[in-house]
């Protein structure tokens, strides 16, 4: 195994050579600023407190596995492709944010079942003019840093990108377009006369949904799971991340840093070009 660690700041020398002597790794190669492949590591179980205790990120990899053995990216979209929730950001505008946001994060940390947390939340929205909508898309919708390094690299290795979100087609179809991605798939807001009706459209896109496109989509492509990387940050993103070949946890609840092949608690979306550099 190659270990793989990265870091938004300097790491220093000693923290390498710690690192090092700690795995018996044979020697350390910089791949890129702030990040640094040591080779022919063995995994301790020392590495995990030492490393977040310096906001360093750490992967073991196998070596010789590389970005380009893989087919198919899935990816949730709130608090993971981008940075906000856009239903807490919604809810704002009719001035309920907090009661909103509470029940998404209960969602999130599995205390309370998606689709009915969903359901919940929606019908908080009642009476909302869809150009609120617009609003969150175009005031406050940011990508999280690094995807636009991260989903540059997937292109050029001819790799696919699938979006399956819990939220709204409103904004994953507008993100689908915006940054190239190859599919998306998500929930449908209904509006009648300008006005959200407080209901969802459809089969809600819930844990299990998000699941079974993954797999669709795999299929589809003609892949096996371990050509498939999932990227969630809640745990309506478990099911969905059992079935790929890697799971990341991006800045995620505990639930899901623990069931993840690795987690990126401190870098970027681009921390994936690294860690498979």
């Amino acid at each position: 195994m190659n270990l793989i660690i990265q870091s938004l700041h300097d790491i220093p020398a000693e923290s390498l050579d710690h690192l090092k002597q700690l795995t018996g790794a044979t020697r350390i190669e910089q791949v890129a600023p702030h990040a640094y492949r040591l080779r022919d590591a063995r995994p301790e179980s020392q590495i995990s407190d030492y490393c977040l205790a310096r906001q360093v990120d750490y992967g073991f990899v196998p070596q010789g596995k590389h970005l380009s053995d893989f087919g198919l990216v899935v990816m949730d979209m709130d608090s993971t492709l981008i940075s906000i929730e856009c239903i807490d950001e919604i809810a704002d505008m009719q001035g309920i944010k907090p009661q909103v946001a509470e029940i998404t994060e209960a969602a999130m940390r599995g205390e309370i079942d998606f689709a009915e947390s969903l359901r919940r939340r929606v019908a908080l929205l009642a009476g909302l003019d869809e150009s609120a909508l617009s609003r969150v898309y175009e005031e406050r919708l940011q990508l999280n840093p690094g995807a636009e390094i991260m989903l540059a690299e997937l292109q050029r290795h001819g790799i696919k990108t699938l979006l399956v979100s819990g939220g709204f087609t409103f904004f994953t179809e507008r993100l689908k377009a915006r940054v190239s991605l190859d599919f998306a798939h998500a929930n449908t807001l209904e509006i009648v006369n300008g006005k959200l009706t407080g209901n969802v459209l459809g089969t809600i896109v819930d844990a299990q949904a998000k699941a079974d496109w993954l797999i669709r989509i795999r299929d589809e492509l003609g892949l096996s799971a371990t050509q498939v990387i999932a990227m969630g940050d809640g745990a309506n993103d478990l099911k969905m991340m059992a079935q790929a070949g890697v799971s990341i946890a991006y800045h995620a609840k505990p639930v899901v840093r623990t069931q993840a092949s690795y987690a990126f608690n401190f870098v970027g979306l681009d921390g994936l070009v690294k860690l498979f550099a």
